[in-house]
């Protein structure tokens, strides 16, 4: 005895809930020996956008369309498969689907695969990043499977993060930014059809420019004259300022070489090129610099970059300084103490930052000019008072 062929149709607006400000889900509807089961497409549309079984109206209707036709064509095929078997049962449609495409992993499963990838080669520090980030979100575990993946679980996982009492920044920096390249991986290997990150305006820094992040000269200057109770304090401190003096990034201090210091004009210049741009910096090293590599025999005290981080909080609270300081504070402070007290000009510091070019320095830097031009006219104000 031959065996029927299920009825798959597109039908929208199956509660009848949808008015012309109020969007109502497209499903697919399976119909098999009377008994019927529905399955969402994700897509949500007003009235004026659904016209006899396809999507009008709208800038994205020829990909939503496209998506309509594939989610057909893929369940068409679990249905031959079944009924190859000899048994079909359309309450497992769903189930069989994502097994198909999927290749039968969770969404947390691919994550961790993809962690594995994108960590591969890559510094400890980075590595550790991908481990923390995998570690928080299956700690918080909203987010498991497929279906998971909605706008609403994406600003979930930010409130979440919020209430641990993460920052903008580093919510951005240290989850989202994670969590949104693996969906991009998703979306891009057909796992996914959408990245929910696209309607998600997820806040990134508190700052118009990031460049928040710096200390004073007269914050600096504490920290750099602070007694401290321990050595491991100390080293960390005065790694911070050798940071600050020469305006190398962490990844840079990492792997610094006493070796390539040369002298020019009667100056030590470190002459090198940056890890993360490839591009050359050429430092001349300060007296505090030089007198910190004579501290620790040209051999700088390096740690992870998550324990300096750590450390550097406890050295700005015991200056008194109520500021989140972490190694990249170094690097701006060091900047900016050039542009602001030094006088420099943004060629000299795009060279020393080893900038990939002067509109980064520019981007970074130019408010920040701006804040002192603000400030020598206030000052100015002052005495013609």
């Amino acid at each position: 005895m031959a065996i029927k062929t299920p009825l798959l149709e597109y039908v929208w607006n199956r509660y009848k809930k949808a008015t012309s400000r109020k969007e109502a889900v497209v499903e697919l509807r399976i119909t098999y020996e009377r008994k019927q089961k529905y399955m969402t497409t994700g897509i949500f549309l007003l009235p004026k956008h659904w016209h006899h079984g396809t999507i009008v109206n709208r800038a994205d209707a020829i990909q939503l369309n496209q998506m309509l036709e594939k989610m057909m064509v893929d369940v068409r095929k679990v249905v031959l498969q079944m009924m190859e078997e000899g048994n079909i049962d359309i309450y497992d449609i769903p189930d069989r689907l994502k097994r198909q495409r999927n290749g039968g992993m969770t969404f947390i499963e691919f994550c961790q695969k993809r962690a594995e990838i994108r960590s591969y080669n890559k510094s400890p520090d980075s590595q550790k990043r991908y481990e923390r980030f995998m570690k928080k979100f299956i700690e918080w575990g909203k987010i498991e499977d497929w279906d998971d993946i909605n706008e609403e679980n994406i600003i979930a996982f930010d409130n979440y993060l919020a209430k641990k009492g993460f920052k903008p920044y580093s919510k951005w920096q240290n989850y989202h930014r994670f969590l949104n390249s693996f969906i991009i991986d998703a979306v891009n290997e057909g796992y996914l059809h959408k990245n929910p990150y696209k309607w998600v305006q997820i806040e990134k820094e508190k700052s118009r420019t990031g460049i928040g992040k710096y200390l004073s000269l007269d914050e600096f200057t504490k920290i750099r004259d602070l007694k401290l109770s321990t050595e491991s304090l100390e080293r960390v401190r005065d790694l911070f300022v050798f940071q600050t003096y020469t305006c190398m990034a962490y990844t840079d201090i990492a792997v610094f070489d006493a070796s390539k210091i040369q002298e020019v004009k009667g100056m030590k210049v470190y002459v090198a090129k940056r890890n993360k741009t490839k591009e050359t910096f050429v430092i001349p090293l300060l007296s505090p610099a030089l007198a910190i590599l004579q501290k620790y025999n040209n051999k700088l005290p390096i740690i992870s970059n998550v324990k300096y981080n750590e450390y550097l909080k406890v050295v700005a609270q015991a200056a008194g300084i109520d500021k989140p300081l972490s190694s990249h504070w170094a690097r701006h402070t060091g900047a900016t103490i050039l542009l602001n007290q030094g006088g420099f000009d943004m060629k000299i510091i795009s060279k020393i930052c080893g900038h990939s070019s002067m509109r980064i320095t520019e981007k970074v830097y130019a408010p920040v000019l701006d804040e002192t031009v603000v400030d020598a006219m206030a000052e100015f104000e002052e005495k013609l008072k």
